[in-house]
């Protein structure tokens, strides 16, 4: 039973929230609410560990090596900008951000252009429990997608994330973030429509092969049991969809278009779960699809896909990298190129590639949640996400976040100590090993690219000369202290993780290789 307490514990923090008197209160169940199912994440794990899988319901949930770790990244990100959230929604509501009056027509804070519907705007405190209510739903909704081993279900879960985080989107209510918000709605369900009708297919070739006529016959932990006696063409199908959906999902390209500009309009900590434990899930789904590919019809068929989809990713978004003037939106594209990676680790295939995509899903976890709550204490300070208008050096400003800000950029490109310069590394000796010379070549060219583009925007910002500008704003201990948590971990994870940590990888390694 601890799986069902596990998945219900945010929905109580968030009807806690729905009712609670005070944005305080709010704050509370929130931070509560993610810490329980921190806990819980962690002794699913160990559960995991000890017994090899944990299920419930005749399999209905189910938690294998994958799941674990997918929903024990997705509970650390959820704590961690729980708590980051106090502190930076706190400034939004004192610097008038939340206000009625607030309200602007161009960026994020331009001058006041009140629009004639703003008169129907919610005021502050209903904008705080909207997120507040939200996000746990929000988390809710991801775990459900790792703990479920329906392919339907999980298919639901995956449109409830969008259901929920497309308000999150809107948050600030201006027009670029309806417009982020219902550029992501229309995308994510074409997407999402196509995942579908994927998981129709895998209904129709396997349930006669596993003979069940019920709903039970989408279960992924028998379907892979029976993968080998699947329909071959149906299952191409169905992996072409499955790829197509829950790559739109993951935002890799062409699909990617929806993913600037939501992250950019998020609040900051929204952000920074959209673009890792978000992401996480959308790649969880494709894997499950992977697996049964694989065992079906080999894994050339579904690796080529992947290899193809995976080198678009990467290079699309070297050319928008090098030119951006956003920061926000840079991190945006660096995320498309991380989802790009990863599905390149997948194709490749392997032991090796296995071991990599679930190190680099780790890694990536937690620096990409790390920049993006550095980019959102630069942006409450100088009240601009443009590279341009920040004026002298973060580090001169904000010196605390400016050395994290550079350094977290240092190890999310692949810089030597850092642990995602482990992964990439591993990327590319499996691809080699395995006789793909083109795509491997082509990787080291467009993380040059990335390399480059984002080292020089953002290292620019943070160690640039001139005046110190911005207005400044308090410092919070909310807000340091979650990104120095994040920051502690990701430099001890450049030299070391625990034990049961490196286990739960190798066992998701070993369920994606078999």
């Amino acid at each position: 039973m601890g799986l069902l307490v596990f998945l219900l514990i945010p929905v109580v923090a968030a009807v806690l929230s729905a009712v609670a008197p005070t944005r305080r209160d709010m704050e509370n169940a929130n931070i509560a609410g993610f810490g329980v199912t921190f806990v819980l994440a962690l002794l699913i794990a160990a559960r995991v560990l000890r017994d090899g899988s944990v299920s419930l319901w005749d399999g209905f949930l189910y938690a294998d090596h994958l799941s674990a770790l997918v929903c024990l990244l997705t509970a650390s990100v959820a704590l961690v900008c729980s708590v980051y959230a106090v502190g930076y929604l706190r400034e939004d509501e004192s610097s008038g951000l939340l206000d009625d009056d607030a309200r602007t027509a161009g960026g994020r804070l331009s001058p006041p252009v009140l629009l004639p519907s703003d008169e129907h705007r919610p005021p502050a405190a209903a904008k705080l429990r909207k997120y507040y209510v939200l996000t746990p739903l929000f988390v809710f909704a991801m775990l459900g997608v790792a703990l479920a081993n329906n392919l339907g279900v999980m298919w639901v879960a995956i449109e409830a994330t969008t259901l929920a985080s497309v308000f999150l989107v809107t948050f600030y209510g201006r027009v670029t973030s309806l417009e982020a918000a219902w550029k992501y709605a229309i995308i994510g369900g074409v997407g999402l429509s196509m995942a579908l009708f994927g998981t129709v297919l895998v209904y129709y070739s396997g349930h006669r092969v596993v003979g069940m006529e019920t709903l039970a016959g989408l279960n992924w932990s028998v379907l892979a049991g029976h993968a080998a006696q699947l329909d071959k063409t149906t299952m191409r199908l169905a992996f072409i969809l499955a790829l197509l959906g829950y790559g739109t999902k993951a935002g890799l390209a062409p699909m990617h278009t929806w993913k600037p500009d939501a992250y950019s309009e998020a609040p900051a900590p929204a952000a920074a779960i959209l673009s890792s434990a978000m992401l996480n899930c959308a790649l969880y789904g494709l894997v499950r699809f992977y697996i049964l590919a694989s065992r079906c019809l080999g894994p050339e068929f579904p690796g080529r896909l992947l290899l193809i989809f995976g080198m678009l990713s990467m290079g699309i978004s070297v050319p928008f990298v090098l030119v951006q003037r956003n920061f926000r939106r840079l991190l945006a594209y660096h995320t498309i190129d991380h989802a790009g990676i990863m599905v390149t680790a997948l194709g490749v295939g392997g032991k090796l590639g296995a071991l990599a995509l679930m190190l680099h899903m780790t890694y990536h976890t937690v620096a990409k949640s790390l920049l993006f709550l550095c980019a959102g204490n630069v942006s409450q300070h100088f009240k601009t996400d443009l590279f341009d208008k920040v004026k002298g050096g973060v580090i001169r400003a904000i010196p605390v976040t400016g050395a994290v800000f550079l350094m977290a950029m240092l190890a999310i490109v692949g810089m030597p100590p850092f642990s995602l310069f482990q992964s990439e590394f591993l990327i590319v000796r499996a691809a080699f090993g395995a006789g793909h010379y083109v795509p491997t070549a082509l990787f080291i060219l467009f993380g040059t690219g990335i390399f480059a583009g984002a080292l020089l925007h953002v290292g620019g910002m943070v160690l640039g000369e001139g005046q110190t500008g911005g207005t400044a704003c308090p410092a919070s201990a909310w807000r340091d202290g979650s990104m120095l948590a994040l920051a502690a971990a990701l430099v001890t994870m450049a030299f070391w993780l625990p034990a049961p940590l490196l286990e739960l990888i190798r066992g998701a390694a070993k369920v994606i290789a078999g």
